[in-house]
Formats: structure tokens, C-alpha cells, sequence
């Protein structure tokens, strides 16, 4: 299951406080700010589809991720990779490498992580 950018934006915000109250994820959402019912429409459906869960205190839910930020990108990326880039890694790194105008600095950090990926799988 995938995101739309709208409940993206919320899990950011839920995984930003680890728990949330609707008052909470309205207060820390951008300009210009969604309204209250919009915002509910959105985690019911973040419910429904597994990203989120909730402890009801009264008449209010607190609402938690169930899903780590790490997994849910992870998994992200490596779709993007089968989808558009043949599931190739290195087809990606190409082209990301190419496109993301890095610096020189960027390039040297990137090289460096690669290494050390390197050294790990020896």
C-alpha cells in the first residue's frame, strides 16, 4: 500500500511526535492549513490501510505510527527502482548521480558511503 502525497504529509508529522493528537497534527501542519474534517478523512484512511493507529481517551484519539518511516521509504525506493529503472541499482545511483546536480563535496560523501558498504560486505 502506498501513500498519497496529502497522507504523506501527515505520516510525517505522526512520525515527527511518535503520537499525535488531531490538534497536534493540525498545529504542525503547513500552510495553508487543512481543515479538521479533511485532516480526519485522511487518518481514517491511514487507519484503514495500516500506516496508523490510535488509543481513544474520551472523545479524543491519540493517533501512532504502525509503520516505521525507514520501512515505508525503503520500500518506496525500491519500487521506484523496479518501475523505472529496470530494478537496477546501479541504473539508479546513473542516474541520480547525473540528475541531482550533486557537488563535489556530495559525490566524495556518496563515494565514501558506498566504501564503507563495501568494507561491511567482505
Amino acid at each position: 500500500m502506498k501513500l498519497t502525497k496529502s497522507e504523506e504529509q501527515l505520516m510525517n508529522i505522526i512520525w515527527e511526535k511518535e503520537t499525535a493528537f488531531m490538534k497536534d497534527i493540525l498545529e504542525a501542519a503547513p500552510e495553508p492549513k487543512p481543515a479538521a474534517t479533511t485532516v480526519a478523512t485522511l487518518l481514517k484512511r491511514m487507519v484503514d490501510k495500516g500506516f496508523v493507529g490510535f488509543n481513544t481517551y474520551g472523545n479524543s484519539r491519540e493517533y501512532y505510527p504502525l509503520v516505521k518511516k525507514s520501512d515505508y521509504f525503503s520500500k518506496h525506493i525500491k519500487g521506484l527502482i523496479k518501475s523505472y529503472f529496470n530494478n537496477s541499482a546501479s541504473q539508479f545511483a546513473s542516474f541520480f548521480t547525473a540528475e541531482a546536480n550533486l557537488s563535489k563535496d556530495e559525490l566524495e560523501d556518496l563515494k565514501r558511503i558506498v566504501d564503507e558498504q563495501l568494507k561491511d560486505k567482505k
